[in-house]
């Protein structure tokens, strides 16, 4: 990826602070700035802004993570740029400073906002992905597990049709995924193994199809299933019709194949259901599967920084911020 020399200067100047609202940088304070930055580049006397701009362009030949996404190392340099405790004393909370930023951002087709962790977040502008490592095993901070917490209750509570609209569908947009649709269970129009299909498009433009089934409870293999909880029998035949049935892309006018299919449950799967389903498919199926829990849910969702659902009635993480799209 590369950015115009314009825009790419630009935020090189913002680094050694030779534009308002940004702290001054001479030659050493630019070798410490990155190295809080994970870096090893070392100043090495040169004109300041042309140095930084060059070690910022190397950032941004990194790979990608995601289509649209900007390299991992390049977003963290931003975020430690913008950091709060940074501010200057005529910008107290960086809003002078973020307007700044979004002028070389914008032209480039991206926009940094703040989250309510204060953290910046890099989002394009186009498709609403969000350049960050999504990492669901760091530790929580006090108002994620908050968060957390009341994402539970709203699990426990909402209906199977809520769990896809409320929570699936915002999520999986929000990792990157196009044309995502649901199929619904009001009308049942599509009840042959599908809650959603959606697809996602790799960094070589090459398109992968996934079909999504859903259910509400645990997922388990016991004899006698309780109330509430689904058992894997019952979705090993959508499984086998998810990853047989064409699908309609409008995009491209074609019908395709669910390349990979997604069981979802708003509870646990336990690891006998994973098993005995993957003992009745043959190999080439079983690595079609992928599963997600009620654990793989909470994790994605508090560290993708998405706004609760309305229902889960808090209004604490309901008011408007900078994530809450």
């Amino acid at each position: 990826m590369k950015f115009k020399n314009r825009n790419l200067r630009a935020i090189a100047e913002m680094v050694i602070g030779d534009v308002q609202y940004f702290p001054y940088r001479s030659s050493s304070y630019i070798t410490q700035f990155f190295e809080e930055c994970d870096l090893d580049f070392v100043h090495d006397g040169s004109t300041r802004w042309w140095w930084t701009q060059e070690r910022l362009s190397e950032l941004l030949e990194e790979p990608q993570p995601a289509a649209h996404a900007l390299p991992e190392r390049f977003v963290h340099v931003l975020r430690v740029l913008m950091h709060k405790a940074d501010a200057e004393e005529e910008d107290p909370d960086r809003s002078l400073a973020l307007e700044a930023l979004n002028k070389p951002l914008s032209r480039e087709g991206y926009e940094a906002l703040y989250g309510d962790d204060d953290l910046l977040y890099i989002r394009h502008i186009g498709t609403k992905t969000i350049s960050t490592a999504l990492n669901p095993h760091r530790p929580f901070t006090p108002k994620e597990i908050e968060k957390r917490e009341l994402l539970i209750d709203y699990l426990n509570k909402c209906s199977e049709d809520e769990l896809i609209e409320e929570i699936l569908l915002p999520l999986f947009r929000q990792l990157g995924y196009h044309r995502i649709t649901a199929a619904g269970h009001k009308d049942k129009a599509l009840e042959y193994g599908k809650d959603v299909w959606m697809k996602f498009i790799l960094p070589t433009q090459h398109v992968l199809y996934f079909g999504l089934q859903a259910k509400k409870g645990k997922l388990d293999s016991s004899g006698v299933t309780k109330s509430g909880n689904a058992n894997v029998a019952e979705i090993y035949n959508q499984v086998v019709m998810m990853l047989g049935h064409e699908i309609f892309d409008p995009e491209i006018g074609k019908r395709v194949l669910v390349d990979h299919g997604f069981i979802v449950a708003g509870g646990e799967i336990t690891k006998a259901a994973r098993n005995w389903l993957g003992n009745q498919l043959d190999a080439s199926k079983r690595s079609q599967i992928l599963f997600m829990d009620r654990e793989d849910i909470l994790n994605l969702y508090v560290v993708a920084n998405l706004p609760l659902p309305l229902g889960a009635n808090s209004q604490t993480f309901l008011e408007e911020d900078g994530l809450s799209f």
